[in-house]
């Protein structure tokens, strides 16, 4: 975490521990806000990297799931970066600023991604780096986030996955029920930013933004999941993140296989765990047979107690019954998109 930035949000009233804003003393009052009422949350819990130069485009045009040449500066998108088997190691918010495309993707993955990135540049014009000291993330939710920016910034993206470069910032709009948006800025307009966004905010920390992706049914690759799911697995196809036009990527093959020769036979589901221990990415999931049936992929404590998650689950886990996590049931919920066939 940018240090001016940490020293910031100390004085905010931030609890910071593994370069995030865990929370801002008040974790349920925070959480009940993200359900009820708005919230201004810090994302230094994501990393974001910068991949530049003449060949950039042409070199993650091989590399992820998703169009990268549809990135044209007033949008993003979901994408996925696989193994040579289809698996993920990481999945990407992509988008395009000016002269260069951004990968944001959880922090704890950005060192080695970032390194295996590099592995196959050779001798392409390309260059990818760390930014996420030099451009602060914050992100804003709720029913007033929006008339909140509108104080701020000329203009307000309206649509999801809509982006617009203003001259202190970038503002993204988010999908999912409640209206959410992210803000990158420069250190020098961030702390403004922070402060005004307040006015109409509660302060909250890291687990609020986490269940909120959730509740919107976003995936994320972590360490204990990298390499567990094909990208229909999480619903990336759904969500728009996979290109079936563009040509070939790393793990191609298998992805297109999986969308063209069969139904997909594991989806990532939302549910409710009624439990007081927390259920963490990568645990099993089990069947009415006490067999193998899928993995958790989010997990964040919930408004009303227990716990909401994304979980991965065979469809035919499902059909033949209840599903459970040590012994707890999934209490599966609607999620807010229809699943592609």
């Amino acid at each position: 975490m940018n240090t001016q930035w940490q020293e910031f949000l100390i004085s905010q009233g931030a609890n910071i521990a593994d370069g995030h804003a865990v929370d801002f003393g008040e974790p349920l009052a925070e959480l009940q806000a993200a359900a009820n009422g708005g919230v201004l949350v810090d994302l230094s819990q994501l990393g974001l990297l910068e991949v530049g130069g003449d060949d950039a485009v042409t070199f993650l045009q091989g590399q992820v799931t998703n169009d990268i040449k549809q990135l044209d500066g007033s949008n993003s998108q979901y994408a996925g970066y696989c193994n040579p088997k289809g698996r993920l190691l990481a999945l990407f918010l992509a988008f395009a600023h000016y002269d260069h495309l951004h990968l944001q993707l959880d922090a704890t993955l950005l060192e080695p991604i970032m390194k295996r990135l590099k592995m196959y540049v050779l001798r392409s014009k390309v260059t990818v780096s760390d930014v996420s000291d030099s451009i602060m993330r914050m992100g804003v939710a709720g029913r007033s986030s929006e008339a909140a920016l509108r104080k701020i910034f000329d203009q307000v993206p309206q649509h999801a996955h809509e982006l617009v470069s203003l001259k202190n910032g970038v503002v993204l709009r988010l999908p999912g029920a409640i209206p959410r948006f992210q803000v990158f800025s420069s250190i020098e307009h961030a702390p403004a930013i922070w402060e005004q966004l307040k006015q109409d905010h509660q302060l909250a920390g890291q687990a609020c933004w986490e269940w909120l992706e959730i509740q919107a049914g976003i995936p994320d690759i972590v360490p204990a999941t990298q390499e567990a799911f094909v990208p229909q697995m999480v619903n990336l196809d759904t969500l728009n993140g996979i290109s079936f036009k563009k040509g070939c990527y790393t793990g191609q093959e298998i992805v297109a296989r999986t969308h063209y020769l069969g139904k997909v036979k594991r989806r990532t589901q939302l549910a409710h765990i009624a439990s007081t221990d927390q259920p963490n990415a990568g645990d099993d999931i089990q069947g009415v047979d006490g067999n193998e049936a899928g993995k958790i992929v989010r997990s964040a404590a919930a408004p009303q107690g227990g716990f909401d998650v994304l979980a991965e689950v065979r469809l035919e886990s499902l059909e033949a019954g209840k599903v459970y996590w040590r012994q707890n049931e999934l209490a599966i919920k609607q999620l807010p998109y229809t699943l592609a066939d």
